[in-house]
């Protein structure tokens, strides 16, 4: 086995989601030391993602028993659009297991952990939206909210164990995964409320 090392610079690339070869297997800041990801030896595609960035997209050669650095860049997406924080909702997060990755209109906003907790939540424009939250080995919970400016709305839920083939097309690659989140504004919000 090889291993990836990936190295950040900012909050944005830890917080993201990381898929290798069309996977989601967590995000950037859990894949460190123990929890290094390690991989077959050969070709792999690794992606990055974070609502309101580009994605970053690396084809690595891993080779047998050496650690690879990979320095992940993403740079602003300027087509996103962020909720305006005087009208916007807020959606807190909680879900067990907490590192699940979570979904807002089809689009990857972050991880469970990120919208948790007194003053972090996720603002979202009002109307109505579905999200999604995933993580492989469990069932995928979906449901649609219809938001109100100004409103706080927590989602409360734990996840089923299940397999790997009760993972979502979102987190297993099985149908091509929208790469921008240009359609469904939200950003984190963590300040004391």
């Amino acid at each position: 086995m090889g291993q990836i090392q990936f190295v950040d610079t900012t909050k944005a690339v830890k917080t993201s989601g990381v898929w290798v070869d069309g996977q989601y297997i967590g995000y950037l800041g859990e894949l460190k030391g123990f929890n290094r990801l390690r991989l077959l030896p050969g070709e792999h595609e690794i992606m990055v993602r974070q609502a309101g960035y580009e994605d970053f997209n690396r084809r690595v050669i891993i080779e047998p028993g050496k650690i690879l650095d990979v320095h992940v860049t993403m740079g602003k997406d300027p087509r996103f659009q962020y909720p305006d924080a005087k009208t916007s909702a807020e959606v807190r997060l909680d879900v067990r297991p907490d590192r699940a990755a979570v979904f807002l209109d089809d689009n990857f906003v972050g991880h469970v952990n990120e919208f948790y907790g007194a003053g972090r939540g996720m603002l979202v424009i009002p109307g109505k939206h579905r999200i999604k939250i995933d993580l492989g080995g469990y069932k995928t919970f979906e449901t649609e909210v219809n938001l109100l400016p100004r409103q706080k709305f927590t989602l409360k839920t734990e996840l089923l164990e299940g397999s790997i083939n009760d993972a979502d097309p979102l987190i297993r690659g099985d149908r091509p995964v929208p790469l921008r989140a240009n359609s469904s504004p939200i950003e984190s919000s963590d300040k004391a409320k």
